[in-house]
């Protein structure tokens, strides 16, 4: 059973079981790994609510999984961290099964995404960083993936190889840069204790309501080193990195403390990612939301663009390649 039969009517069907009534008014949202839909519900004293209904990728995550995303969303909410909790029904139940998708209802939750986040904002967010950074460290060991060489490096990079997406004039070269790539982080890595973490962290993932932040998105959380949802929120060219870390981390660190010298893995981190995400796109590159969002995946472009960037991370992990 997959994506292509969520008609209107099922996905009406699932969001009335919180209560009220569809009243067929609904919204596809942007999302390249499930399928997310605003749908309008019509409750009988005339009050009009909109609930966000979000069916996961068949094959992807089992429940197990779904369910460890949820407690900790449920965690972080008792721990006063500003996240959007799924919608429970009577029995308190907050994933279901329809017709061997798994899916969740969440509140419309109301707010705007900020590129470039002030001092005062950039203090506020690293708090609640924290807070759910000590959620994270103090659950019970949780059934998901740990960011690592093999799960973010090799496993994709394996995949990619064999899947007859890259040319044969690129393969060797790319299979070269990036397992040399791969050792380094391995190595870098080696030291770093994980715990679970938002995982996927970018601005792209915190809305903004006044200047309150709300983290969502959390399908990605993971075993990772803190550092990684502190390099995620913070980009920009090296100079402005800097200044964005040190005004999160001034607020991060007075609710809990942080190991400086993880920011040197930073880069080790980033490269693990770009690998993953290549993967990614390219087990997923016959899919009709990635071909839009990403037309070039699988071009000559796109191969040369990924070894110019792993070309770009070897030098930063080992100068001397």
């Amino acid at each position: 059973m997959g994506f292509t039969e969520l008609v209107p009517e099922r996905i009406f069907k699932f969001a009335e079981r919180f209560g009220g009534t569809a009243t067929g008014r609904f919204l596809g949202l942007n999302a390249l790994e499930n399928r997310v839909y605003e749908v309008e519900i019509e409750h009988d004293d005339g009050r009009m609510e909109k609930r966000i209904v979000k069916f996961y990728r068949p094959g992807r995550w089992s429940r197990q999984t779904v369910e460890a995303e949820h407690q900790f969303l449920k965690s972080c909410a008792a721990a006063e961290v500003p996240v959007v909790q799924p919608i429970a029904d009577e029995s308190g139940r907050t994933l279901f099964d329809d017709q061997g998708i798994l899916c969740a209802a969440f509140p419309k939750m109301r707010g705007r995404l900020e590129s470039d986040l002030n001092r005062t904002q950039l203090e506020r967010l690293g708090r609640y960083l924290a807070r759910l950074h000590n959620v994270g460290a103090a659950m019970p060991p949780q059934p998901r993936q740990r960011l690592d060489a093999g799960t973010f490096g090799r496993a994709p990079l394996a995949f990619m190889l064999e899947s007859g997406a890259m040319p044969a004039d690129v393969r060797p070269r790319y299979e070269t840069v990036a397992t040399r790539v791969i050792d380094a982080c391995e190595q870098a890595l080696k030291p770093w204790p994980a715990q679970l973490v938002h995982g996927d962290c970018h601005q792209g993932n915190v809305l903004w309501n006044g200047d309150e932040p709300v983290f969502i998105d959390f399908d990605d959380i993971l075993y990772a080193p803190p550092v990684q949802d502190i390099w995620m929120l913070t980009g920009g060219d090296p100079e402005e990195q800097s200044r964005k870390r040190g005004e999160l981390l001034d607020g991060y660190e007075q609710i809990r403390d942080f190991d400086w010298g993880s920011l040197a893995i930073v880069e080790a981190l980033r490269s693990l990612r770009m690998i993953h995400f290549a993967g990614w796109l390219i087990r997923r590159r016959d899919d009709g939301a990635i071909k839009q969002a990403f037309p070039l995946v699988g071009t000559d472009r796109f191969w040369q663009e990924q070894l110019e960037g792993l070309y770009a991370q070897a030098e930063k992990l080992s100068p001397s390649f």
